[in-house]
């Protein structure tokens, strides 16, 4: 937007504020970016199931390698951790 029609909002809906230092503004405009948003409310939930689709996948690689039936899943993954 440009400035003057920044100058004239903020004289015709702000008028409260029009007398307000740069410092006030900054401040506002400091909290407006450091507010919770759902990108940040949700990024580490969002590395944990990052790691479980990474799992994932490999297994169904591993699976589709095999060139067998999915229901192989079982006996690919689970005979060898019954190991440990």
């Amino acid at each position: 937007m440009k400035p003057s029609k920044l100058q004239d909002r903020l004289r015709r809906c702000h008028t409260d504020k029009t007398e307000k230092d740069l410092k006030y503004s900054q401040t506002l405009k400091d909290k407006f970016q450091k507010r919770p948003t759902l990108d940040r409310m949700f990024a580490s939930t969002s590395q944990r199931n990052d790691d479980g689709l990474r799992a994932s996948y490999n297994i169904s690689l591993l699976i589709a390698k095999s060139g067998k039936p999915h229901t192989i899943g079982e006996k690919l993954i689970f005979q060898p951790l019954k190991r440990f």
